[in-house]
């Protein structure tokens, strides 16, 4: 991922983003940092950029045209889409972890760091993207939330932390803040490490980290603890149809959706702008559900979603608006035992950058820079026949498996199955329900799914998207 912050103390940048982690993650390639001098742009001979604010009012502001210059100089390349393009300021949305998730998933992004009263609406207002806030206060500039957020994101990107489960079960996975945790010596100034976390029972350990993230986010996030409930309550209802709702099931206890509607319930996939539309989910007695109407939905839509799923009677009244198009109907086959499965030829390995092309090729539904970004996250796997690439398979954006292919070459020797298997076990291995999404007139892949022990949900979703996006 590429950064570029234009700011009027590179120093500053420079010096927070090129130590411990973000550093490292500089030297192997990850991540790239680019502090650009605003004040190199200007045309004034003593290098000022900032001048009085018309209407009078105390303090002085940055002036259009050297942010502007500076921004057409580094951040716009022929041939390339505009860059998402953020403007730390104390007026913006409040900066969140579903955010930082969403970032983390662009090729680029550039922050624009303002100092004095700020900068002149009219450059905002040509180049910006986005505008967020790190919190209910002023500083003297827009550096250290600058880096803050760059912080959030980078740790985000594949291969920056070095073990990327780590990102997704710390502070606000699932609403829950982190649990309390120990090291050695067991005690330290007559403060003994819980006797829990000593037995070394698994389950039991695990029990008492969820109840110590209860109580500590009831006490001091209270609002996200309410999400939590929801969250827990929504679950509950879904689960009487696991297999007809484990995409929406595995999105919440992913941690990869939230909930951001119950009339209808509607689950953001922030990474991939993938909205989930359901049926209102009833988490009181009392609730009564409007009808479903595309106002509504559009009305409940982040700003960058552009892609659904939903159950196929929602789809027969959303289709009659002509923003959305239709993609393809599908049904969820899933995997409901806790068995790992067997595996005959296990020279199944991860694959690379490498790989990239001749994947794109033969994967028929989705684009070349979709199948880099799920090999760059390190979701697709092959495997390998006397060291020749036989065929291969990953995870989508949502969780589901797919993406499965094999070479016409190698068909009929059992390799699909071990592809599938291995993702199965993989997925289990995570703490998930391994499933996958059938298109309807894909017999041979129902066929499949069945003699490997996949059961299919009842209902008929319907993948769909936005026109022009």
């Amino acid at each position: 991922m590429d950064f570029t912050i234009l700011t009027l103390f590179p120093d500053f940048i420079n010096q927070g983003i090129h130590t411990s982690i973000l550093g490292k993650a500089c030297d192997k390639g990850l991540l790239s940092f680019k502090a650009v001098d605003i004040r190199s742009y200007s045309t004034d001979k003593n290098n000022r950029v900032d001048d009085y604010t018309y209407g009078g009012g105390a303090g002085m502001l940055m002036q259009a045209q050297p942010v502007f210059d500076a921004y057409m100089a580094n951040c716009v390349h022929e041939g390339k889409k505009k860059p998402r393009t953020i403007y730390v300021t104390p007026q913006g949305r409040p900066f969140t972890q579903t955010i930082a998730n969403e970032l983390s998933r662009e090729d680029e992004l550039v922050f624009i760091c303002g100092h004095y009263e700020g900068i002149d609406q009219r450059v905002l207002d040509e180049i910006v993207t986005d505008r967020y806030s790190i919190g209910d206060y002023v500083l003297t500039g827009g550096e250290l939330p600058a880096l803050v957020m760059i912080d959030a994101i980078s740790r985000l990107v594949p291969g920056v932390l070095g073990n990327d489960v780590s990102a997704d079960i710390e502070s606000f996975h699932g609403n829950l803040l982190e649990y309390p945790q120990y090291t050695r010596p067991e005690c330290w100034m007559d403060k003994k490490v819980p006797e829990v976390l000593l037995k070394g029972n698994p389950k039991e350990v695990e029990a008492w980290r969820l109840d110590k993230s209860k109580e500590l986010t009831k006490r001091v996030r209270p609002d996200l603890y309410e999400k939590y409930e929801l969250s827990l309550r929504v679950i509950e209802e879904l689960s009487k149809d696991k297999k007809s709702n484990v995409h929406l099931l595995e999105a919440i206890k992913r941690g990869t959706g939230e909930i951001i509607s119950v009339d209808p319930l509607m689950i953001y996939i922030p990474q991939a702008g993938i909205v989930f539309i359901n049926e209102g989910i009833c988490v009181d007695k009392n609730q009564s559900f409007e009808s479903i109407n595309p106002e509504k939905i559009f009305s409940l839509l982040p700003e960058k979603a552009g892609i659904f799923i939903s159950t196929r009677e929602i789809f027969d009244i959303l289709e009659k608006d002509e923003r959305f198009e239709f993609y393809c109907d599908v049904k969820n086959a899933v995997y409901t035992e806790k068995v790992h499965k067997k595996i005959k030829n296990k020279n199944i390995k991860q694959l690379d950058k490498s790989y990239i092309e001749i994947i794109a090729e033969n994967y028929g539904h989705g684009e070349n820079g979709y199948v880099a970004k799920r090999v760059e996250r390190g979701q697709v796997y092959g495997i390998f026949v006397e060291d020749k690439l036989a065929g291969f398979i990953g995870t989508h954006y949502e969780g589901s498996i797919g993406m499965l292919f094999i070479f016409p070459e190698y068909r009929r020797m059992g390799l699909g199955t071990d592809l599938e298997n291995f993702m199965i076990n993989r997925e289990l291995e995570m703490g998930h329900m391994p499933f996958g999404q059938i298109i309807m007139d894909n017999d041979a892949s129902f066929a499949l799914q069945s003699k490997n022990g996949l059961y299919l949900g009842q209902r008929v979703f319907t993948w769909f998207g936005l026109k022009n996006k």
